[in-house]
């Protein structure tokens, strides 16, 4: 009976008839049996079938691909005394703290004389058996230039830095290093991204088997997950574009002809910013009715030198005027920010009267739409385009909603308006554009 075979038949029992099955193993069975991989994982945690050279795990956040990373080394190091093994992750730190030492890692992986030696003065994991395992950081391509290896473990390949062409440069330095034993093999493991490297690799399993992809989502693994972390990724990304790839694993195809794709914003998104601000403001576009619309407010930034930032998206969907008024002021307080820009074509004293009832002090800068939204976000876009606007973070509606803005017009995201993309416009404009007047001739 095939081990996946026997954990069906095994969870197929209620649990004291599955008691009485364990019941009956010797010490020494129960623990081999707790330690075989094979037995107890999912079907697409193990390695596919087939002649490949690369298997791409593309799956959402707590699928199990560093346990699924972590035991493919295990079971390669452990049959092959003359393997080496790249492990590769987007810093050394990471390399350690995630593939190595992480609960998932290679280390928790093992038991009693089997479990490997890390030496971190080398970066190196060293089996009783003779085979080894050497770390290395996406962020530094030439060290992958020259050594060789019969196997590599990528992890995470969509958050490698590709600045200067940086993760594409490491990613091809370790395909010409994997060139000894038999068969060489790599593993990438990743949350999908639409960036180089990934779209490199889906595009090479569409045209050839050299490239098994195995896709899975978060759900899959929810039994081993908290049940707090299930229900907040749920509530906050089930019905987003960015949930259908940070849960689902689907890799999200850009629309054709819009003003945003997912790669631009990728490219320009960064994990913190620490630096001076020069100036922040929070931007409204308040919705068409009362009730029921979304009323867009995100908070903008630019700093000293003339970089766009993206701090926050607080929108509310369905509140009153005295309620996102409200949410405005807060934001308002919360960063410190100089001025409020709002939109006020749907009735400008309206908005201004309601911002300050609810004792938002900011100043107030009221701003009227002459054109439509995608011709008020093309210059906005060009900035993207040219790396001068960064997201500090993710905004999954808020990427949604630039997701679908045309270019020429219409809107082809979610919702009936994108009230969060136009925020942002506003903003941007209003610290990018604004700014720097209109063009005019100058007499001399």
């Amino acid at each position: 009976m095939q081990a996946t075979s026997q954990r069906e038949f095994l969870l197929g029992k209620d649990w004291s008839q599955r008691g009485r099955l364990l019941a009956e193993l010797s010490e020494p069975e129960r623990r081999q049996l707790q330690a075989y991989w094979p037995f107890w994982a999912r079907e697409n945690q193990l390695p596919p079938p087939g002649d490949w050279r690369t298997w791409l795990i593309m799956a959402g956040r707590g699928f199990g691909k560093t346990r699924a990373g972590s035991e493919w080394v295990r079971q390669l190091a452990g049959s092959d005394p003359s393997a080496r093994i790249a492990l590769v992750a987007s810093s050394i730190h990471e390399a350690r703290a995630v593939l190595v030492e992480g609960e998932s890692g290679i280390l928790a992986c093992h038991r009693g004389k089997a479990r490997p030696r890390f030496e971190s003065s080398t970066r190196r994991l060293l089996w009783p058996n003779g085979a080894q395992a050497m770390l290395f950081s996406a962020g530094e391509p030439e060290s992958l230039r020259g050594p060789q290896h019969t196997h590599a473990w990528c992890d995470e390949i969509a958050k490698w830095d590709n600045s200067g062409n940086r993760a594409m440069t490491t990613w091809n330095n370790l395909q010409l290093g994997l060139r000894l034993g038999e068969r060489p093999l790599a593993l990438a493991t990743t949350t999908p991204r639409a960036v180089p490297i990934v779209r490199q690799l889906v595009e090479e399993a569409r045209e050839c088997s050299a490239v098994a992809i195995t896709r899975g989502g978060t759900y899959e693994n929810a039994a081993h997950l908290s049940a707090a972390f299930v229900r907040s990724i749920r509530q906050q990304f089930a019905r987003t574009a960015l949930g259908r790839q940070e849960l689902v694993g689907e890799l999200l195809e850009d629309v054709e002809g819009a003003l945003w794709s997912r790669s631009l914003i990728e490219r320009c998104r960064e994990v913190a910013y620490v630096g001076e601000l020069a100036r922040i403001v929070v931007a409204v576009a308040p919705p068409a009715s009362a009730h029921g619309d979304t009323c867009g407010i995100v908070v903008c930034a630019v700093t000293p030198d003339g970089q766009g930032k993206v701090l926050d998206d607080a929108s509310l969907r369905g509140s009153s005027p005295e309620g996102w008024a409200r949410a405005v002021a807060q934001a308002a307080l919360h960063w410190k920010a100089d001025r409020v820009v709002a939109e006020a074509n749907q009735g400008g004293d309206m908005v201004a009267g309601v911002l300050r009832a609810a004792d938002c002090q900011m100043p107030l800068k009221l701003v009227h739409a002459s054109r439509g939204k995608a011709a008020r976000a093309e210059p906005v876009a060009a900035h993207y385009e040219s790396g001068r606007v960064n997201h500090v973070g993710q905004f999954a509606q808020l990427e949604d909603e630039l997701c679908g803005l045309m270019v020429g017009g219409g809107y082809e995201g979610p919702g009936r308006s994108p009230d969060r993309a136009d925020a942002l416009v506003w903003g941007l404009t209003e610290l990018m554009l604004e700014r720097w007047g209109k063009p005019a001739v100058r007499r001399l």
